[in-house]
């Protein structure tokens, strides 16, 4: 069990000065924010000091202090997680990012950006574009930091194309436990030299190393893009549809699967109905949402013609195109919304975020829908078809908290299981936190949890950078 130190006067004062006032704050001064992330049942547990920081060296003189003081460390982005994984579990001080939000420089004979991790996805996405280049990672959550995104290999959208965000960055600078400063990789394409630290750094969660600044890769912007939206009778007959669209030449930038229900609640909270409800008088019990990029109209119209014989050799209502920079506006508006729109009208939730191989989408999903019915529980599913990421949220309206938790951990234990036993994975992008750490270790067995902590003890032995998550047992 290891043991923290609690922040005295002395330290607190020379933490402000490591910063500056404006950018410390203690006790009572802490937003509630900063005690949490974006998924509430994991826990609010609040810092005793907040410090917003700015370069490399006051990552670094933070952490000699908190290291010389054994005071727990937690690192923060914009908080959009959703395992807990920002959550400071044993108090100490939170490190938020936010601030080291600048593009620093393109290197565009290399295709690289050389960016701080505070600096917003959407941003970099947006000012990519601006130099003819494209970001190709698209996680869901828009005002997440890139650095969050490493942290957790985030993968989203586009994955099914272009790979998660580990396939793009080359390089990064990390502040270690201790305080020590290390450059990680190189602005290169390739590289067989010793164990790859850059590729353990990435998705370890802010448990090894506080990455402070970050070379990301970037591709040439494709020259146009269209999607389609293929309507069908029920998710298996839509997720059926899936591995054929996958081996009909189209090499699609996204697949995204939805049912019924999701959409209608996306629809009423937005105010749009951005996919149709009834396609050709056949009511739509789940839609996949079909992205293709081509350099030009004539290619695109061939995948679309490619697209529409596999919708009609799998029972598809039609494929309707996603017409004009409006339409795609809002169907791209909708989907994004699908987790805000779960939110607004669900009193209790909690979320699985599993991987399972494509053809077992459908079986994995009527298993978890029939563990929800067995304890009263209303299951919503939405996902990324197209690499087997689920994203299923176990969600209650009429029942109180206590009731909630001791239902949906039987749910949850079951549904892992169900995955584990079907070849999957317990996260896909959403990370382990210290939500998932139980499935973790049931996944992949005593043995590789135990390695995931030996080496968690080699970057840290005294335990105090983000305590208690993924593989860190306090």
């Amino acid at each position: 069990m290891a043991e923290y130190n609690k922040l005295t006067p002395e330290l607190a004062e020379k933490l402000k000065g490591i910063v500056g006032a404006e950018n410390f704050q203690i006790g009572e001064e802490i937003g509630e924010d900063y005690g949490r992330d974006e998924m509430p049942i994991y826990g609010k547990r609040m810092p005793e000091a907040l410090v917003f920081v700015e370069s490399t060296q006051q990552v670094s003189d933070i952490m000699k202090l908190a290291s010389a003081n054994k005071i727990p460390v937690t690192v923060r982005g914009s908080g959009t997680g959703l395992v807990g994984g920002c959550v400071p579990l044993y108090g100490g001080i939170v490190l938020c990012t936010s601030k080291m939000n600048k593009i620093l420089s393109y290197d565009l004979n290399n295709l690289a950006v050389h960016i701080q991790p505070g600096v917003l996805l959407q941003t970099l996405a947006a000012d990519a574009l601006e130099h003819g280049l494209m970001y190709p990672p698209d996680p869901g959550e828009k005002t997440g930091t890139v650095g969050g995104n490493v942290s957790t290999n985030a993968g989203g959208m586009r994955a099914v194309k272009y790979g998660t965000t580990r396939d793009y960055v080359l390089a990064m600078t990390v502040v270690l436990p201790s305080g020590e400063i290390v450059e990680i990789g190189k602005t290169v394409c390739k590289t067989s030299s010793g164990y790859s630290l850059l590729h353990l750094i990435i998705g370890s969660e802010g448990t090894l190393g506080i990455i402070t600044e970050l070379t990301m890769k970037l591709i040439p912007a494709p020259k146009m893009d269209m999607s389609f939206i293929v309507p069908y009778a029920d998710v298996a007959t839509a997720i059926a549809a899936v591995p054929k669209v996958k081996l009909a030449g189209l090499d699609p930038q996204s697949i995204e699967f939805m049912e019924r229900d999701i959409v209608d609640s996306s629809a009423a909270y937005t105010g749009k109905q951005a996919f149709p409800p009834e396609v050709n008088g056949m009511e739509a019990g789940a839609y996949i949402l079909v992205t293709c990029v081509g350099d030009s109209p004539e290619m695109l119209e061939q995948k679309m013609f490619a697209l529409a014989e596999v919708a009609e050799a799998t029972n598809a209502f039609d494929v309707l195109v996603v017409d004009g920079s409006n339409q795609k506006e809002e169907v791209w508006a909708a989907r994004s919304a699908f987790l805000t729109a779960i939110e607004a009208d669900t009193k209790l939730m909690d979320e699985m975020d599993v991987v399972v191989p494509v053809e077992r989408i459908a079986d994995f999903l009527n298993y978890v829908h029939d563990v929800g019915d067995e304890y009263g529980m209303h299951i919503r599913s939405f996902g990324h078809a197209g690499d087997g990421n689920l994203h299923i949220y176990v969600c209650s309206n009429d029942m109180e908290l206590e009731e909630f938790l001791e239902k949906n951990k039987k749910v949850m234990d079951k549904s892992y299981a169900k995955c584990k036993e079907f070849g999957g994975q317990v996260s896909g992008e959403h990370a382990i936190g210290h939500a998932k750490k139980e499935y973790l270790r049931e996944s992949v067995g005593d043995t590789a949890y135990g390695l995931m902590g030996a080496i968690k003890k080699v970057f840290d032995p005294d335990g105090i950078l983000n305590p208690g998550k993924v593989c860190h047992d306090v």
